[in-house]
């Protein structure tokens, strides 16, 4: 049930594009104005999440430290898993944007007869979020020669190491193949491993599923279902798209509106979802904080001003009373004449 109702809700968008695309005039709602709300919703929604974590109080210094922190000149730190400044979180950052270096890192731990706990490297992970992210993003890139006029060099020249292979004819672009190879050993991973299949849920399979979809769909509209589909038309339409003066001046079949369609559920699905660690990660106190808790002093934002501080004998002496009446150990006895007259 965690994967059979996300991959019906996907068919079920499939289905839904290609039957209502048919229908006469809806094919400007699928072209034009499903689109515009998609992009309005994606950029509305991205917008408030970053905005409610960047006001998000942080009330400790919690860097993630998995190396030897900023001591005496002559014990040897670790810059990177501990950085003391700017410029050194910079670079950490980079490296987990960029190369996804914790992932990197993973080790995978096994109990075994004895018992025996032992943990090795597992880079399969890294190597699967690699192949699919970085496919997806040379996807994204390539697209944006129907949005360009003219097409920028850098596109055409991404596009030209994009299917260098010179595979087929119209050329079956590498990334093609690999983005449905890592969404493929993505969820091979929430089905196989059992650890993983427990804590998965419905919405961890949704978003595979979808972008699956959007893949299948578009290999299929350039290398199958080609006929009545003409490039120039969904150009005309894109630029019109991002100049506000949509057109659709021709049929573009059934097969480019269900592409298109899931495309824009993604868009709209993209801010209210786990795929928002893509802006997420710039938020993470465990990442962007310097671990200087002992150089610098960190205000809590949530402290009232207007409440002082109450350390513990302050508390002790408010409530020793109390705590020796209920047999709690106290620091300090109470006062003789007190002890007196509680006699009395």
């Amino acid at each position: 049930m965690k994967y059979t109702i996300p991959l019906a809700a996907v068919l079920g968008l499939v289905f839904f594009a290609l039957l209502g695309s048919q229908i006469p005039g809806m094919q400007y709602i699928f072209g034009v104005v499903i689109p515009y709300a998609a992009v309005l919703m994606f950029i509305g929604g991205f917008c408030y999440r970053v905005i409610y974590w960047a006001k998000s109080p942080v009330p400790f210094k919690i860097p993630t430290t998995c190396g030897q922190g900023y001591s005496l000149d002559w014990i040897k730190r670790d810059r990177l898993e501990a950085p003391v400044n700017s410029l050194e979180v910079a670079g950490r950052m980079f490296l987990e944007i960029v190369l996804f270096r914790s992932l990197w890192r993973n080790t995978k731990s096994e109990v075994h007869a004895g018992p025996k706990l032992t943990y090795e490297s597992s880079k399969w992970l890294w190597l699967f979020a690699i192949l699919f992210h970085y496919s997806f993003l040379v996807v994204l890139l390539r697209h944006l020669r129907l949005f360009l006029e003219p097409v920028p060099f850098a596109v055409g020249a991404l596009e030209f190491a994009d299917g260098i292979l010179q595979i087929g004819a119209p050329t079956m672009y590498l990334t093609d193949a690999t983005l449905l190879l890592g969404l493929a050993l993505l969820f091979g991973r929430r089905v196989v491993n059992r650890q993983v299949r427990y804590i998965s849920l419905p919405n961890d399979y949704f978003p595979l599923f979808l972008i699956a979809g959007i893949a299948v769909t578009g290999i299929l509209m350039r290398f199958f279902l080609r006929g009545g589909i003409d490039i120039t038309v969904i150009k005309t339409l894109a630029v019109g798209l991002v100049t506000f003066h949509p057109t659709i001046g021709g049929d573009l079949g059934a097969i480019f509106y269900a592409h298109l369609f899931l495309v824009c559920c993604l868009l709209a699905y993209f801010p209210f979802s786990k795929l928002m660690h893509m802006g997420g990660v710039f938020l993470s106190p465990t990442r962007n904080m310097a671990n200087d808790s002992r150089m610098k002093r960190h205000v809590n934002p949530w402290n009232d001003p207007t409440i002082k501080p109450h350390s513990y004998s302050g508390y002790e002496d408010e409530f020793r009373e109390d705590m020796i009446e209920q047999g709690i150990p106290v620091e300090k006895e109470l006062p003789k004449k007190a002890d007196d007259e509680k006699v009395a």
